[in-house]
């Protein structure tokens, strides 16, 4: 064969595979970018980082100030922090950490609520603090100027077993922690939501939110893990279970046999 030709040769060679070549790669690239664009958007829970700055200070609130700001807190929430309301949560003696990082979430719009994303948008990071001090100073007894609804009426036997159960063990087949090992074995502990003195209707709403994924202002996706975990029946229970002020006996006294 002759050079010149060998040259055309070699030339229409390295065409072709330049047409095979390009399409594959751009139909590589497309692919890719398709699949990025599939990507559900992150999604942060909070902005809320507990550091030594943010935990020092969501403590140190002025609880005289608070009760002041709470004024306008006392018709959904009750004059002594505990509602008349049931789906409405009771705040008398919760931890303090727990609310000012709600409050903080409603304000960046992390939890969803029309009033409480209102509320929270007027306030400053200082007098969240300050609510959130007072109303972990509020005592959780009975008290003549509340309207509380709390206790609610116990569950049967067999709830209270399947309630007990979880709060104290967990299921370690499906794994599920025990409601304790974060919210204290008395319902109550630094830095999580008080369970030992609220609402059951607000416990069950709370759970189904998480557990549809309507409420997602956990961190680490720890609430959402567990309820969705949970049947139907077994969040009414937990509910009932803490409602009707189980959560605040030892671990396994409040079952019935």
């Amino acid at each position: 064969m002759r050079r010149a030709e060998i040259s055309i040769l070699r030339r229409w060679i390295a065409a072709a595979a330049v047409a095979v070549i390009v399409p594959l790669t751009l139909g590589a690239s497309s692919y890719l970018f398709q699949s990025e664009l599939a990507r559900p958007p992150l999604r942060i829970p909070s902005n809320v980082a507990w550091t030594d700055e943010t935990v020092a200070l969501a403590s140190n609130g002025d609880g005289l100030r608070g009760l002041l700001i709470a004024r306008r807190c006392d018709h959904c929430h009750g004059n002594e922090g505990f509602s008349s309301n049931p789906p409405v949560p009771n705040l008398a003696a919760m931890d303090r950490l727990s609310t000012w990082k709600q409050l903080q979430d409603f304000r960046a719009g992390k939890r969803s609520s029309p009033m409480m994303q209102m509320i929270a948008s007027v306030l400053s990071t200082k007098e969240e603090a300050d609510l959130a001090a007072y109303y972990s100073m509020l005592p959780n007894v009975a008290d003549p100027q509340d309207n509380r609804i709390f206790p609610q009426r116990p569950p049967d036997s067999a709830s209270a077993n399947a309630a007990a159960q979880l709060v104290t063990l967990g299921d370690g087949a499906r794994g599920i922690p025990p409601c304790q090992s974060c919210h204290g074995p008395a319902g109550s502990v630094r830095g999580a939501p008080t369970l030992a003195t609220q609402n059951s209707a607000y416990i069950l709403s709370q759970l189904e939110a998480f557990a549809s994924g309507a409420r997602s202002n956990d961190i680490n996706v720890r609430m959402r893990t567990i309820a969705v975990q949970l049947t139907e029946a077994e969040r009414h229970s937990v509910a009932d279970y803490y409602g009707a002020g189980l959560g605040i006996l030892p671990a396994g006294a409040a079952t019935h046999k």
